[in-house]
Formats: structure tokens, C-alpha cells, sequence
């Protein structure tokens, strides 16, 4: 058993602070065709509407202590501790991975599919192929599958690091694609041999952050390991 946290309470600030992000995380998750629109053109009107909403909720919730960062006091204070996950836990790492997780392999998709012929369906993949992934990222929260969503939190010293893992090798390739495909169009390249070259970055960016994170060399991607695993058995 690890301490996790040496504080009682959460401060106020640490509590708001942690508002901004579950609004980004509910923001962004609805799928075809409001998340495609925005990270295609921008946000309209309708996704001003939805933003409003989150807001209120995640304002709503975070004033009840009902948002994980936004609790009067810490959860879990030592890793390796078995006691049941809270419910808003699970649904809101669950929306997180959603996040994390469906966009990005989307986006892959799209560029492996580019790179062998030249054409862009990331259309057609969050039409068809968003909800399928989001899915599948609930059946493993259901399976007891899904890092910081199971239903014990005796893993949090493992699970957590891999969250932010997952959080350093996503966000920051998903920003490298985004001004790949913006500059694209200044780059005297043919439709194939761009997106060869945004594949390539794509994979790089990705190997680079994720091996810079399982090495523990990145903010919170230390592992504390509990009980067998603990011991190497």
C-alpha cells in the first residue's frame, strides 16, 4: 500500500481547476456530426448550445463534490486499498477514454486509408465508425475492463499512470495532425505523398510521447504496483 495523497481536503481552487476539463471531456464527446464539425470547421451555434449545457452540469455536479478533482476530499488516498469506484468515477473516465480513444483512431484510419489512396473518408468514419468505437470502450467499462472506470479502485497506482499515458501520447499527436493537415495545403506535395508525410508524423508523434510516457519520464505515468504484480509473480 502507497499514500496516493497527503491532504485531507481539496482546495477550492483545486476544485475549480479541475471544472475545465470535464467541460472539454462532455464538449467534445457527442460524436457524428457534432464532433466531426468541430474539429473540421470550428464551433457553430450548435455546439455554443451544447457547451452551455455542459457547463451547467459540470458546475452543477462539481459544487456536489460529484466530479472526480471536484470532491470536498480525496477518494482515494493509498494506492492498492480495494473499495468500490463511485459512479461518477466511472462515467466520467469512461467519457475520457471515449475522447482519448475514438477520435485519434479515427483519424489514424483516415490517414492509413489516404496514405494508400489519396482519398479523405474521416467523413464517413465518424459517421459510421464513431459509435461503433464508443461502444466498445463501454462494453470494456462493463467488462470491468477500462483503467480509473473498474469497479474497485485497487489498481489506481497502475491505471492511473496509464490514463496519462494515454493523455500524453494522444493530445499533444492529435494537435501535430491538426497543423499537419492545416499546413498541408502550403506544402507543394501531390494528395498521396502528403499523406504519406502526415502519416509518418502521426506515428512518430505517437511512438515518441508513448515511450517517453511508459518510460515514466512524463508527469504522473509512474506505476505503483500492488499486491502479485507487486512482487514480479
Amino acid at each position: 500500500m502507497k499514500q496516493a495523497v497527503f491532504r485531507e481536503r481539496n482546495k477550492q481552487y483545486y476544485r475549480v481547476l479541475h471544472a475545465p476539463i470535464w467541460i472539454w471531456v462532455f464538449w467534445v464527446l457527442p460524436g457524428y456530426p457534432l464532433t466531426y464539425d468541430l474539429y473540421a470547421h470550428g464551433p457553430d451555434r450548435r455546439h455554443w448550445i451544447w457547451l452551455a449545457i455542459v457547463v451547467a452540469g459540470v458546475a452543477w455536479r462539481g459544487f456536489k463534490g460529484r466530479i472526480p478533482g471536484c470532491e470536498q476530499a480525496p477518494y482515494i488516498t493509498h494506492y492498492g486499498v480495494h473499495q468500490p469506484n463511485l459512479g461518477y468515477r466511472v462515467v466520467c473516465y469512461t467519457a475520457a477514454w471515449i475522447d482519448l480513444i475514438v477520435p485519434y483512431t479515427l483519424n489514424l484510419i483516415g490517414l492509413v486509408v489516404a496514405s494508400i489512396n489519396g482519398h479523405w473518408l474521416l467523413l464517413e468514419l465518424y459517421r459510421y465508425g464513431y459509435y461503433l468505437l464508443a461502444l466498445a470502450v463501454v462494453l470494456a467499462t462493463f467488462f470491468d475492463w477500462t483503467p480509473r472506470a473498474r469497479r474497485d479502485t485497487f489498481g489506481e497506482g497502475v491505471e492511473r499512470a496509464w490514463f496519462y499515458i494515454a493523455i500524453w501520447t494522444v493530445v499533444p499527436t492529435q494537435v501535430i495532425n491538426w497543423a499537419a493537415w492545416r499546413l498541408g495545403r502550403f506544402m507543394d506535395l501531390a494528395p498521396l505523398p502528403l499523406a504519406h508525410a502526415r502519416l509518418a508524423t502521426c506515428l512518430l508523434s505517437t511512438a515518441v510521447f508513448f515511450l517517453l510516457g511508459f518510460a515514466a519520464k512524463l508527469p504522473r505515468t509512474q506505476r505503483h504496483y500492488e499486491g502479485v504484480a507487486a512482487a514480479g509473480v
